[in-house]
């Protein structure tokens, strides 16, 4: 599990929230974006660990671009009450939340998603 507490890596490079978000999604097979004080976000992650995921996680709360990459996040949720967090993107695309993490999860096709994306070898 790799996680990323600090934005400066990124923000030296002058990436955009919405360029952070697309190459931590692009460049991982599993990204968690959470917050430290999130209950659904420690579900996700427990979830993902226990089928030996280690995925990458943002903790928001911990991190310098965190307000803004909350804002992107909250777009690509669609907005309206959905809770942006966490995001979960597996093979660099956008998944959903908690509920569709243990949607897919309750319904068999995460693990095929995680194989496709490299996080799973079994």
């Amino acid at each position: 599990m790799l996680v990323m507490n600090s934005g400066m890596q990124m923000e030296s490079s002058g990436m955009s929230p919405h360029e952070i978000v697309r190459h931590l999604a692009s460049c991982n097979a599993v990204v968690v974006f959470s917050s430290t004080d999130c209950c659904m976000s420690t579900v996700a992650k427990r979830l993902l660990f226990s089928l030996g995921v280690g995925p990458t996680v943002i903790e928001l709360d911990q991190h310098v671009a965190g307000p803004d990459i909350l804002a992107v996040l909250y777009q690509l949720s669609g907005g309206g009450t959905h809770q942006p967090l966490p995001s979960v993107f597996i093979g660099g695309k956008f998944l959903g939340g908690v509920q569709t993490l243990m949607a897919t999860h309750i319904d068999g096709t995460l693990i095929p998603l995680l194989k496709e994306a490299g996080a799973l070898w079994l």
